[in-house]
């Protein structure tokens, strides 16, 4: 078995594929390497001699740089290695854009809505419009599980901490993200559920709804009614009648919407499973489909990529203010722009921000960026999407769906068994971590260090998201972790 790889030809570092011992000898593309020191599964080590204050090459791009002489064979982490990042910079516009070749779309039985929009559940959600009705709709998720059955495909309440004592975009930012939700297509039924006093109240969420099915939307006021679960149950029973007509259709692969997110990362990561959900993001991309790329702060390092993939200067100075506005958010705090990444990371053998980033950007395969999207903004151009968001996993992960994603693609090294809204499928970068933790693992991208190409676990990842568009439930979904987090960004009245 290979002991270690050389991702790039300009790379001066290799990971370690297991855990290497001081002393062994490891053959890396023909050149022999005797280990200074121990070398973690997933962590890196030098290839040859690298002076104080020399850049260290990763996926062909500098990771940082030394803050000693570092051996060949030396382990190479957070001990010898700083970041190189800083605050805001300027860009030019240097375009290395690749057409996309179109594929014919695959299929798949889904939920067509008036909109246009395709669900790939039929379920009833209860949106609280503030925390002080959380309790309420939990109680209702549980009366309305007794709606549940045929072409009802559950019942959900999201609950969530703030609509009321925000301000500004902060306030505004909350009731978007509610709005997008209620218009979701996954749910069959929505019932917006207010308190009465919040500054968010239904009426707000319902101005900014745009065009809806008044017939799948129901709003509750609990100040005005005598009993809100009684109320809330009679209306959640309209909404599941009108459920029980719809069936599944075929419909384009060329519909999805599917959000990429990784939490929980180790030094697989950029060598298995974001480099697989690029392929599977290109695949559809070719069918029609769409992707999102967020998590904002973990593309500090690797934005001059995806700035040179922007199909217009337009999208490019978009990109360039989407990075450069979440630096300045970070300052207007008075934290580092790089305190990233976690001590999980750290342990799973990623050294600085960059070294995180330009594997984490491998999710958004090779494809044009399209549109870059504001925070709690929509889908509206086929293709590769950035979006405004942190990385934090239930804020990104709530983000994408608010966007329009129905699926989510979420790669893991260190595993994690939460879920958003929509289906959360997770993909382990290591065969270890699918085998130990079954129960929240949805597919193994481990694999590709086992002998498998990455053309065929793409196909095989691709058969997993179609299946798990008609109705197959992911992990996250067969366990019932689901849930929203909304982005809070200002002060609290």
């Amino acid at each position: 078995m290979q002991q270690a790889i050389r991702i790039h030809p300009a790379d001066t570092v290799a990971v370690a594929l297991q855990t290497l011992r001081e002393g062994e000898t490891v053959t890396v593309d023909a050149q022999a390497i005797t280990l200074r020191t121990d070398v973690p599964a997933g962590h890196k080590f030098a290839l040859r001699p690298l002076r104080s204050g020399e850049h260290v090459i990763k996926y062909g791009q500098p990771i940082g740089e030394t803050t000693a002489a570092v051996a060949a064979g030396e382990h190479i982490h957070t001990h010898n290695l700083h970041t190189l990042l800083s605050g805001e910079l300027r860009y030019a516009y240097a375009p290395n854009v690749r057409a996309v070749k179109p594929a014919a779309p695959r299929t798949f039985m889904g939920y067509s809505r008036a909109d246009g929009q395709v669900g790939v559940r039929n379920e009833l959600w209860i949106l609280p419009t503030v925390g002080c009705v959380n309790d309420v709709a939990a109680a209702l998720e549980k009366r309305a599980q007794a709606l549940v059955g045929g072409a009802v495909e559950g019942a959900r309440a999201f609950p969530h901490p703030y609509g009321c004592s925000q301000m500004g975009e902060d306030q505004e930012n909350t009731r978007q993200i509610l709005a997008n939700l209620a218009t979701h297509p996954n749910a069959g039924g929505v019932l917006v559920l207010g308190l009465g006093c919040e500054n968010s109240g239904v009426t707000e969420i319902r101005a900014r709804m745009g065009a809806f099915d008044e017939s799948r939307v129901r709003f509750l006021v609990s100040q005005d009614v005598e009993d809100e679960l009684a109320s809330g149950m009679a209306l959640l029973t309209e909404l599941a009648d009108r459920m029980r007509e719809d069936r599944r259709q075929p419909a384009s692969a060329g519909k999805l919407i599917i959000g990429m997110k990784c939490g929980g990362s180790d030094g697989f990561s950029g060598l298995t499973a974001n480099p697989l959900i690029g392929r599977f993001s290109d695949m559809l991309i070719a069918m029609g489909g769409s992707t999102i790329l967020t998590e904002v702060p973990e593309m500090f390092g690797a934005e001059t990529l995806l700035m040179a993939r922007c199909e217009s200067e337009g999208v490019f100075e978009d990109t360039v203010r989407l990075i450069n506005d979440f630096k300045r958010y970070y300052e207007d705090h008075h934290q580092t722009v790089y305190e990233n990444p976690s001590p999980g990371n750290k342990k799973g053998g990623i050294s600085t921000l960059e070294d995180k980033a330009l594997g984490c950007t491998q999710k958004s395969g090779d494809a044009p960026v399209r549109a870059v999207i504001p925070y709690a903004g929509k889908v509206t151009q086929s293709g590769l999407n950035l979006q405004n968001a942190p990385g934090n996993d239930l804020v990104a992960t709530t983000a994408v769906a608010a966007a329009g994603a129905q699926i989510v693609l979420f790669s893991t090294g260190r595993g994690t068994p939460f879920g958003g809204p929509v289906p959360t499928l997770k993909i382990a970068s290591n065969s270890q971590l699918a085998a130990k933790k079954k129960s929240w693992i949805d597919f193994d991208a481990g694999q590709l260090l086992e002998g498998q190409t990455l053309d065929s676990l793409a196909e095989r990842l691709m058969e997993l998201v179609l299946a798990t568009a008609e109705g197959k439930p992911a992990r996250n979904e067969v366990n019932g972790y689901q849930g929203i987090a909304i982005f809070k960004t200002g002060v609290t009245l």
